[in-house]
């Protein structure tokens, strides 16, 4: 049967990461840490280092504040502070069958765009979006059940 280790014999007998991180605190934020005089007693380091490291134990009530406190920031943090909203894609390959590509486009790209210019216009965004040069063939709105609104365009391009 193994021995276990003692726990004196699992702490560090260097206490160097322990005064490099004094010596930053003190240099960069100006904040006085005490310098650790003992074996084992990282308690005289402060919450900021125990916070920092996550230096707390599992089931301790400082746990539970960090973790509640992380919980807060993700749920109550307003999705717009960030600007990262997802977009769905406005230039999407459908199929490609005979040598012909079905590419959908988001109908605020060539609404405004006259039915005669539709296929240039067509043409360079596909090319703006995959880099590719695709000749468009034609272009077709694809219309709501009541022929009403149009949802989106079908361009059909050869490579």
């Amino acid at each position: 049967m193994p021995r276990s280790k003692s726990k004196a014999s699992l702490r560090t007998a260097h206490p160097l990461p322990d005064l490099l991180f004094v010596a930053l605190a003190r240099a960069l934020l100006g904040v006085k840490l005490p310098v650790v005089t003992g074996e084992g007693n990282v308690s005289t380091l402060g919450f900021g280092r125990r916070l920092l490291f996550w230096d707390f134990a599992r089931a301790s009530w400082q746990y539970d504040v960090v973790v509640a406190l992380i919980l807060l920031f993700i749920f109550a943090t307003p999705r717009e502070w960030f600007h990262d909203q997802p977009k769905a894609s406005s230039v999407i390959l459908i199929s490609s069958r005979n040598g012909i590509n079905n590419v959908f486009i988001a109908p605020g790209l060539l609404a405004s765009v006259p039915e005669a210019e539709r296929s240039a216009r067509a043409e360079a965004l596909i090319h703006q979006r995959t880099g590719k040069r695709w000749h468009v063939l034609r272009v077709e709105p694809i219309r709501d059940e009541a022929e009403q609104e149009v949802k989106g365009f079908i361009a059909h391009a050869a490579p």
